[in-house]
């Protein structure tokens, strides 16, 4: 599972960092309200927790912004603001759940494991075609074959099975794979896509990463003989 904390305090950010990677999440953490919508609005996270009081744009505009890009991801909302309108405020502006500061980490722990159970069967496997992706064993199952995937073929192929047949850019899978400060270039996209391929044919799945000149990569699934 895979959460994104946006919270300016990074001491505190830091804190819930370290506290959710013990219980086994993969977790990472932006300190402003900016960046916080830029990561989120890629799509690859389960949960963002999201603070409202934040320079630029604060937790209310943040979780509006994800909302408009048609991003479903559950979003807990951390405040020190407990007034009614305030939690009115950010439920109407998305979020799913309002959390006060200061809060006790086993309630905070509580409302992540509610709010990802609530995703049911989308949080534990990805369905195209005759093929699955395990998310909780980075796994490509198809019929009784399989074949586990490294930690950036999973990215990527969890990329591609979000986006169905709708097409992904070079550009975008860099951003959501290897992030927007990594030195990565195309060529590492159409490598991992190889990889990918070759696990697919091998599992007999009938989905294809197909290459759509200048606008990137989606999947097919093959039409039965």
């Amino acid at each position: 599972m895979k959460i994104l904390v946006i919270e300016d305090e990074k001491l505190l950010a830091d804190s819930l960092k370290a506290l959710l990677e013990k219980k086994g999440f993969q977790v990472e953490a932006v300190y402003d309200g900016v960046s916080g919508a830029e990561y989120a609005e890629l799509g690859v996270y389960d949960l963002l927790i999201l603070d409202v009081m934040m320079p630029g744009l604060n937790g209310f505009q943040v979780a509006r912004s994800v909302r408009a890009k048609r991003c479903t991801t559950p979003i807990l909302m951390l405040t020190a603001r407990g007034d009614v309108q305030d939690r009115i405020e950010g439920l109407n502006a998305g979020a799913d759940y309002y959390l006060t500061k200061p809060f006790d980490t086993r309630e905070l722990l509580a409302c992540v494991n509610a709010l990802l159970r609530r995703q049911g069967n989308q949080v534990d496997e990805l369905v195209y075609g005759n093929t699955a992706l395990d998310l909780a064993s980075s796994t490509l199952v198809c019929g009784e074959k399989s074949v586990r995937l490294s930690a950036r073929e999973f990215d990527v192929m969890r990329a591609l099975f979000q986006a169905g047949g709708n097409n992904l850019s070079k550009e975008t899978i860099l951003a959501r794979v290897w992030g927007y400060e990594s030195n990565a270039v195309e060529n590492h996209v159409e490598v991992y896509v190889g990889f990918l391929r070759k696990k697919l044919a091998g599992i007999g799945s009938n989905v294809r990463i197909e290459a759509a000149r200048r606008l990137g990569y989606h999947l097919e699934v093959d039409a039965p003989c």
